[in-house]
């Protein structure tokens, strides 16, 4: 499983329903296992975005549908970085051709 890193921001729609995130945040969770992806964590940040999110999908593909699917509610808008971990990083060093 690829691991991602979702960062995110309530648009002024979100703000306005804002004590119904806890329950959207079960429903992206509930979508992301139908999808055969998981939801690891979710923070809440304070700074230059509102939360973010560590999931593991199986590919981008996936990872691409989740993004869609959640961000067409319109509560929200993120960014998405494909993360590696140590390993992974070591491996892909440890690869290349010079």
């Amino acid at each position: 499983m690829a691991t991602y890193i979702m960062f995110g921001n309530y648009t002024q729609q979100g703000m306005d329903k804002i004590k119904a995130a806890p329950t959207r945040i079960d429903t992206a969770r509930e979508v992301m296992y139908k999808l055969g992806a998981e939801l690891k964590q979710w923070y809440l940040l304070m700074g230059q975005y509102d939360f973010a999110l560590i999931v593991e999908a199986p590919d981008d593909e996936t990872m691409a549908k989740l993004v869609l699917a959640i961000g067409s509610h319109g509560n929200i808008r993120t960014q998405t970085a494909r993360a590696f971990t140590e390993e992974e990083f070591r491996q892909l060093v440890t690869d290349l051709p010079y």
